[in-house]
């Protein structure tokens, strides 16, 4: 018998597995799937019914119908979802699952359906009507500092006053040191804020020039010291000292256990602490217990907003993060998920998807990244 060429065995061990892959891929369409999910607004959402939705929710389903899949859904938390795909538990994951390096070794992941990047809530830029934010600034070095030159200029002026008019005018500087000195420096206030009651006033020649040198030097000082006091209770409020990737380092950091933050973190050598769920971690910010929470840019903006507090996640984000459809190794379902992920009725369809939760229009599908960046 006659050797079979190389060729011919290549191409008849192609069409086995391609004859195979098919075979999959049609017992997976005849079966009920079970797929992972777990909470992470807007991606993915549980209504007190029992249903989901959300925008990873809503383009599997479009998946899924188009593939003729029946699925059910399943809930786990963030690692338990991951152990699930890799171990073949579930037939897919879908949440805002990011792809990297290290889970690309233990489970497949489509193409990516929606790329962002971590996001940095911090304290309200805004929060200047909360009391306990005007008494936080007010207990501030800086302004104590600006109040206490402010108070000790007048006790000078106030001295001086006294010291000139005391014997010519005891009817209105007089009464002894502390009585006296008390006078001059209400006499020094009043000519300060130019409230002018008109109760105290010098009568000495000395006591009118020094009265008119302070007016002088009080029309110039008022602007400066009252600028200065006002930018320490306003300005700097609207300004968190976090406000990009940068100034991480020696802020207290919270994020989210297991996540993809908590491993930038880790590996920037940044401290932080570790929350269960993204509103734990938010509520600690929003106390002024630490700094900020770097999470994915997304789920912050949503989350910030359904809590309605006074936070706010700032506009520049860092650390590309594409999401991306969680398989376990090998599985029949990735190579049709990324066609129908690329088909031009699922991007219309998609659009809407967006729209309707974020309302921004989607960036084209690209290939997965397989790196930790």
């Amino acid at each position: 018998m006659r050797a079979t060429s190389r060729p011919t065995v290549a191409i008849l061990t192609l069409l086995a597995a391609l004859t195979a892959g098919l075979s999959s891929a049609q017992q997976l369409a005849e079966e009920k799937l079970i797929v992972g999910t777990k909470e992470a607004p807007p991606f993915s959402m549980k209504a007190p019914d029992g249903t989901w939705h959300g925008i990873s929710i809503d383009l599997w389903d479009i998946v899924a119908r188009e593939l003729e899949l029946e699925y059910e859904l399943r809930e786990y938390d963030l690692q338990g979802l991951l152990d699930a795909v890799k171990t073949g538990e579930v037939d897919a994951g879908v949440a805002a699952l990011t792809i990297t390096g290290e889970r690309e070794q233990i489970m497949d992941f489509t193409h990516p359906f929606y790329t962002t990047g971590f996001g940095i809530a911090v304290g309200s830029l805004e929060q200047g009507s909360s009391w306990t934010h005007v008494l936080n600034r007010m207990a501030s070095k800086g302004f104590l500092l600006r109040l206490g030159t402010l108070l000790g200029i007048l006790l000078v002026v106030g001295f001086l006053i006294w010291v000139v008019e005391a014997r010519a005018n005891p009817e209105q500087f007089g009464g002894g040191i502390l009585k006296g000195i008390g006078s001059g420096f209400w006499w020094a206030g009043v000519t300060l804020t130019t409230v002018g009651y008109g109760d105290k006033a010098p009568k000495t020649f000395l006591g009118r020039v020094l009265g008119l040198a302070w007016m002088i030097i009080a029309i110039i000082y008022i602007g400066y010291a009252i600028a200065g006091m006002t930018s320490e209770l306003t300005i700097n409020q609207l300004q968190s000292p976090i406000q990009g990737e940068n100034d991480l380092a020696g802020a207290k950091i919270a994020s989210l256990e297991g996540s993809t933050s908590e491993a930038y973190l880790q590996e920037n050598r940044i401290v932080h602490e570790n929350f269960s769920t993204l509103k734990a971690g938010l509520e600690a910010v929003l106390k002024g217990r630490l700094d900020a929470m770097v999470y994915d840019a997304p789920l912050l903006r949503y989350t910030v907003t359904e809590m309605g507090g006074d936070l706010d996640v700032l506009p520049n984000t860092f650390s590309r993060q594409d999401y991306c459809i969680a398989l376990p190794t090998g599985s029949p379902l990735r190579e049709p998920i990324n066609r129908m992920l690329l088909d031009d009725k699922t991007r219309a369809l998609w659009k809407d998807i967006l729209f309707e939760y974020l309302h921004q229009a989607p960036t084209p599908p690209s290939r997965p990244q397989t790196d930790d960046s």
